[in-house]
């Protein structure tokens, strides 16, 4: 009596947990990644039953199991997809469905368990329910009332000894057409002992499901059928699931879940991989809680390294969130923090004056170099100044190439040369901790002008197995930068007063999607963007619609201008960068018959594209090709030869 007793506490406390979860009491729930992708890295071939290995290999699973929860996984799933009569046929082990079931189970359970007792977090099964991989009707080789018969055997099978001990949740994933979504899931809630189902529909390129249903759709039929959150899995990357629970999101109320492929598969030397990086992963785990979602975790290809990645992500949006909430929770609170207003543009530095009175600004480029003497650098910053130049901008290791702090080389500038210097910043190298101490850092030395971006993942470098952090991007490091404009650090404290920076953003009008880069824009001036600062542009048509686009939000602008050096040099930002390169310019400087020749040729080329847009833009960026600091100056008429 006394051991029922117990038992009926445990579940009672679980059940109360889960409901957390989906109340939003526990905020964003992080849920495991691929089984099925991890067990077939591990050599297990795609024409094995997965489900078996429960039973024939259970400490393979455990082992995905337990790598999940080490990367900070809340919810792990089953290792039950396909653990249905239906879909384990084609095996010929249609009988042993129940056993799967319950075997899949007591692995997740003893790893949730072994986690708990280790670290003391808090850790939840879900039953995974798959589809039954036919088609379902009168006219097929499964009826509905077969269909409906394997998923009550797998359900009541995953619920066996409630919450606690079976499974705390189900997770209806991956189900392509809506008569099956209601079968599976009208099961789940009649056989599944009152524990609450996420539903998620799998869709096409559209958005669509694979029986044409609209998300919209889809989302209210799971709501009628009675799921306690839906959502969106598998499918064709982040992106689209992005899309999909953005749609979901304005017919239903429900809590919303995305766990999105890791991209679409490659084939590399006969297997099938899954190349989308961690790190893109995470980025959109914030945009799927900033759109709605409450459970995030991800599908075939994704690892633990891409939740490790998404936690990370989450985790900083959590902090951001609660300093936000503390900092709005009251006036009288945030008056006794020491909130102030920053200092008029103006007056917080050169370039602040020049942006605010309209006067043109100069700029040039000096990218720090890779070793730690930096006496060229400092060489041509003085040199630069001689000439006019309103103030020199120094990359942060840009392409993700190791070099120099961009911060060490602008104080050097400025102590030793007297230029005004804008520091480029990126979010790929440092966490929150890391951000504010470099800014505050930046301030108490006299660094005024901040580029926030958000930087080139690691991949991209000459150290491409580098950790990238990108707790925030470029718009949530703008905001940061505000926020100690006006004296408050990030979880909405005082600093003690403001660090009076000027705030610059990034633009790029050459790229493929310049939809989304204008709507990225907005967002920077939204947050706080006091004026921009464009990707080097060849194509002068590109920059003027960009300009014609940001017209309702415009801030002052500052093109980026790059004097090419050679025709090779042409074909490299074409080809390899990918930008656009009009082909009248490629043929200009292929005519050129000497080395000589070609960068004459490539200066009068940039002082022509300076005074195509000057009318347009409040300043320009020239960027100094292979430390050809001249060359810059030549194009702004700063030097002669």
């Amino acid at each position: 009596m006394v051991a029922n007793e117990a038992a009926t506490e445990v579940e009672s406390g679980v059940r109360e947990a889960v409901s957390r979860l989906f109340s939003g009491g526990s905020g964003t729930v992080l849920c495991d990644g691929a089984m099925g992708s991890m067990l077939y890295g591990r050599g297990i071939f795609i024409n094995r039953c997965y489900d078996e290995l429960n039973v024939t290999q259970p400490e393979l699973v455990s082992e995905v199991h337990r790598e999940y929860l080490q990367a900070g996984a809340v919810v792990i799933e089953s290792n039950t997809f396909g653990a249905n009569a239906v879909r384990l046929e084609r095996y010929g082990l249609e009988d042993r469905a129940r056993e799967f079931n319950l075997a899949g189970m007591r692995l997740a359970r003893e790893c949730v368990n072994q986690m708990r007792e280790k670290q003391a977090s808090e850790a939840y099964v879900a039953g995974a329910i798959g589809p039954l991989g036919v088609r379902i009707g009168a006219d097929t080789k499964v009826s509905e009332a077969e269909g409906s018969a394997a998923f009550v055997e797998q359900v009541r099978a995953l619920v066996q000894g409630g919450p606690g001990v079976g499974a705390d949740l189900l997770v209806i994933e991956t189900v392509m057409a809506m008569n099956e979504v209601e079968i599976v899931l009208r099961a789940a809630k009649r056989e599944g002992g009152g524990v609450p189902v996420i539903a998620m529909v799998t869709v096409d390129a559209e958005g669509n499901c694979l029986d044409g249903t609209s998300a919209e759709d889809a989302a209210r039929l799971m709501e009628e059928w009675g799921a306690d959150a839906v959502g969106c899995n598998c499918s064709e990357g982040p992106a689209l699931v992005l899309r999909v629970i953005e749609r979901m999101r304005a017919v239903t109320k429900l809590p919303l879940a995305a766990m999105p492929n890791a991209g679409t598969p490659k084939a590399v030397d006969g297997r099938h991989l899954y190349l989308t990086s961690p790190e893109y992963m995470a980025s959109f785990a914030r945009k799927f809680v900033k759109a709605g979602a409450r459970f995030v975790g991800g599908c075939c290809g994704t690892t633990p390294q891409h939740i490790r990645s998404m936690r990370a992500a989450l985790r900083a949006l959590e902090a951001q969130v609660m300093g936000v909430q503390e900092a709005e929770s009251g006036a009288v609170a945030i008056e006794k923090t020491g909130k102030i207003e920053p200092l008029p543009l103006q007056d917080r530095s050169k370039i602040g004056a020049m942006i605010a009175t309209g006067e043109f600004c100069t700029l040039v480029e000096i990218v720090p170099p890779k070793g730690f003497d930096c006496s060229k650098e400092l060489e041509g910053a003085a040199e630069l100044h001689k000439l006019g130049v309103d103030a020199i901008n120094v990359p942060d290791s840009p392409r993700a190439s190791a070099r120099m702090s961009a911060q060490s080389l602008c104080v050097q500038i400025q102590q030793r040369v007297g230029i005004e210097t804008v520091l480029h910043y990126t979010c790929r190298d440092r966490n929150l901790l890391s951000i504010q101490s470099d800014l505050l850092g930046a301030a108490s030395i006299g660094l005024k002008n901040i580029l926030c971006l958000t930087g080139d993942p690691p991949k991209m470098g000459n150290y491409p197995d580098a950790t990238a952090v990108f707790d925030v991007d470029a718009i949530g490091l703008v905001k940061i930068v505000k926020d100690l404009n006006r004296g408050l650090d990030i979880g909405g404290g005082s600093i003690g007063g403001s660090t009076g920076f000027t705030i610059s953003v990034a633009a790029n009008p050459g790229v493929l999607d310049v939809d989304n880069e204008v709507r990225r824009f907005a967002a920077k001036v939204e947050a706080g963007g006091e004026f921009g600062i464009t990707q080097p542009v060849f194509d002068m048509r590109l920059l003027e619609e960009f300009l014609d686009r940001i017209e309702s939000f415009r801030i002052p602008m500052i093109a980026g201008i790059w004097p090419l050096t050679s025709v090779k040099n042409a074909l490299f930002m074409r080809n390899d960068l990918k930008v656009s390169m009009p082909e009248e310019i490629i043929a200009r400087m292929g005519r050129a018959e000497t080395p000589e020749a070609a960068r004459v040729e490539g200066i009068a080329i940039a002082q022509e594209m300076l005074a195509q847009v000057r009318a347009r833009v409040q300043g320009v960026q020239v960027s100094a090709p292979f430390g050809k600091y001249k060359a810059a100056a030549q194009v702004l008429g700063f030097a002669r030869e």
